[in-house]
């Protein structure tokens, strides 16, 4: 009886396009810290924390709303992955820009710049993706997102490997070989984080298509 008098789908979609600008905006900010010199650094990482806090109210927006909605437009426990899964991206680039801020590191090498730049196409892709799903028609378009951050979490994979083969061959300070590792693995992670989203917007399209 009270079913007709709640909300049916909400503002579901709107979430998912937030949160997916939100993944962007930090891999953004990240991007700009690998690059920045040591007076730019701590702004950078206040920018992150905002838009990590931004993030997790987007996700209990989205866990309350599930809570008020009678319909929804994909199964209910979907929806709790994917929108925590991509703040779980966010939470990712937050530790490596906090890792690179405590740990003082002030010799970015090229490899890590590399890897910002796949991160930040990466959650080019999560954002790109998310933002089609309003519209299944796009299936084939969504599923080629999924197949290409899948493609980039594999060169991710590739050049942090190189990464860390260089940096133990070459680097003479232990305690830098041990920052950059952190890093290293920290950057890597975040694109398996947007793999995983890729994973539970390919299941959506599965089901629902």
């Amino acid at each position: 009886m009270f079913g007709r008098f709640m909300p049916r789908e909400g503002r579901f979609f709107d979430l998912f396009n937030a949160q997916g600008e939100h993944v962007v905006a930090a891999a953004r900010q990240l991007q700009a810290l690998v690059d920045a010199g040591p007076g730019d650094m701590a702004a950078i990482v206040a920018a992150i924390d905002e838009i990590e806090t931004a993030g997790d109210k987007t996700t209990r927006n989205t866990s309350n709303l599930l809570h008020t909605t009678f319909t929804t437009p994909f199964d209910r426990d979907a929806i709790h992955a994917l929108v925590n899964k991509m703040d779980d991206i966010i939470d990712s680039v937050q530790d490596v820009a906090e890792a690179i801020s405590l740990y003082n590191i002030r010799r970015l090498t090229p490899e890590a710049a590399q890897l910002a730049q796949l991160t930040y196409s990466c959650t080019e892709r999560v954002r790109q993706m998310v933002k089609l799903l309003d519209n299944l028609e796009q299936s084939a378009d969504i599923l080629h997102s999924c197949r290409e951050i899948e493609r980039i979490e594999q060169e991710c994979d590739r050049v942090m490997r190189t990464a860390l083969a260089r940096v133990f061959r070459d680097e003479r300070d232990a305690l830098q070989v041990i920052k950059m590792k952190a890093v290293y693995e920290g950057l890597e992670r975040i694109t398996d984080h947007c793999e995983q989203v890729g994973k539970i917007v390919e299941g959506l399209i599965l089901e629902n298509a």
